[in-house]
């Protein structure tokens, strides 16, 4: 959408541009199951037979060479990450060149399916790198893939090394790379800035909660607030999880990640936006200074929280930071948040469930999503369970006792502090619970580019 990108960070994609006469590039040709069996040159031939050999009809997954610098890739026809997705980590190292038109998203997919996380062992190898066209819209397509990488590896590092500090110098680096300002409150000066929420589920731990304030772009440009969950740890505080429920909540700052990465995308290609991105972090800890069940906390909104649960902390992190984020009254508040586990049973993991205030938004993105292969799924406000919020202490509680529409609650939960501002919340797993292609198992960036194309189409169009 902006600039040709260098040869470097083409290369670090999984890409590269114009390549010299003396360099070897491979053909790769997308066939499909019916236009293989239509190909009259191949009946009763030895090229049949050679195809045979090889179990090539065509189908998704199949593969055949027909010399050592020809290949065909079986295909389903549709323009989506797995055309060629699994290609980077199954072909051998080197060049390649499709001989297709390919769609922006299939070489989205490619750089995709590069992605390893190798921070603390060695490469096992280099992908195989497609060679695209100057004009394939390189820009965009490269920077999607270093979006994805960005919020991927943070979600990956554990936590030793992805504490509040360490997210915070994160998000230092990428203010610095785009010239965009950053704030941050910690610890004790969060109940000063009245975020008494987000002050008591991280004040038992060593490395003090914070919340980060990124803002770019010109402030005459439409508004728009991102707002992400930077749980750096999740043990339950006092309400312990089991050992099973806690070895993946490293990924609890996932709607960290995914604000994040939505941002340098955002900035890379220079939306005409004016861009806020708040995150509350914390690692919720049990400490002789953790905060209990039956606690009431303030929160920046002025409303008051009972605790029944002190494992539904997320919610307490992100509503001090959606009242601040709606107290500038932006065009739209977007938060990302691993919420809940009842959005994992209503819509998988694989899906971002979907929460919001306005029903058009809620249509739209859930085309786009469609189109973007990024899907995301609405799911009911439904004000006729704003009673499960109801405290006899407090103007609402944290966690009601029944588990029934859990990610319905506490999305009603959050609009509590949202006023009439136009507001999209996204419950997210931010983790491949297997490999598919363009998409390894490990940390992931969900509804990423779906809410990345919405903005585009909104605020970016001539």
């Amino acid at each position: 959408m902006q600039e040709t990108i260098d040869p470097e960070a083409l290369h670090l994609a999984g890409f590269a541009g114009e390549t010299s006469a003396d360099e070897e590039v491979a053909t790769l040709t997308l066939v499909t199951e019916r236009e293989f069996s239509a190909k009259p040159d191949l009946r009763d031939s030895a090229d049949r037979r050679w195809f045979d050999r090889q179990q090539f009809k065509g189908r998704p997954g199949d593969m055949a060479w027909l010399s050592p610098s020809e290949l065909w890739i079986g295909w389903d026809g549709e323009s989506n990450l797995s055309s060629l997705g699994h290609l980077p980590r199954l072909l051998p190292e080197g060049l390649y060149r499709c001989t297709n038109d390919l769609t922006p998203l299939q070489i989205l997919g490619w750089g995709l399916g590069c992605y390893d996380f190798d921070r603390y062992r060695a490469a096992k190898r280099n992908p195989a790198r497609l060679v695209l066209a100057a004009e394939e819209r390189q820009g965009e397509i490269v920077h999607s893939v270093m979006a994805t990488t960005l919020a991927r590896d943070l979600i990956n590092t554990p936590s030793q090394d992805m504490a509040p500090t360490h997210l915070e110098a994160e998000a230092r680096a990428l203010a610095d790379k785009f010239g965009a300002q950053i704030d941050v409150i910690v610890g004790d000066e969060l109940l000063d800035h009245e975020c008494g929420a987000i002050h008591a589920v991280g004040r038992a731990a060593k490395d003090a909660p914070r919340l980060l304030d990124i803002t770019w772009g010109n402030p005459d440009h439409p508004a728009i607030t991102l707002v992400g969950k930077g749980i750096t740890f999740d043990s339950g505080g006092l309400n312990l999880k089991p050992g099973g429920s806690m070895r993946l909540m490293k990924k609890d700052m996932g709607g960290a990640a995914m604000v994040m990465g939505l941002s340098y995308l955002i900035m890379s290609q220079a939306l005409p936006i004016r861009l806020r991105t708040l995150i509350p972090v914390a690692e919720n800890s049990i400490g002789t200074d953790a905060f209990r069940p039956g606690d009431v906390l303030p929160t920046h909104k002025g409303l008051t929280v009972e605790i029944d649960n002190t494992d539904a902390e997320g919610r307490l992190l992100l509503c001090d930071a959606l009242s601040i984020a709606c107290a500038e009254q932006p065009e739209m508040v977007i938060d990302y948040a691993t919420l809940t586990g009842a959005a994992r049973i209503a819509v998988g993991t694989e899906i971002a469930a979907m929460f919001t205030n306005r029903q058009d938004v809620a249509l739209e993105l859930n085309h786009i999503g469609q189109e973007e292969d990024d899907p995301v799924w609405p799911l009911p406000l439904h004000q006729g369970y704003e009673h499960m919020l109801s405290s006899k202490v407090a103007d609402l509680v944290n966690s009601p006792p029944s588990s029934y529409a859990g990610a319905s609650v506490a999305a009603l939960f959050l609009q509590r502090f949202i006023d009439k501002t136009p507001w999209v919340h996204f419950d997210v797993m931010a983790f491949n619970t297997r490999s598919r292609p363009g998409r390894p198992e490990g940390g992931e960036a969900m509804a990423l580019r779906a809410v990345y194309r919405f903005l585009v189409n909104r605020y970016a169009q001539p």
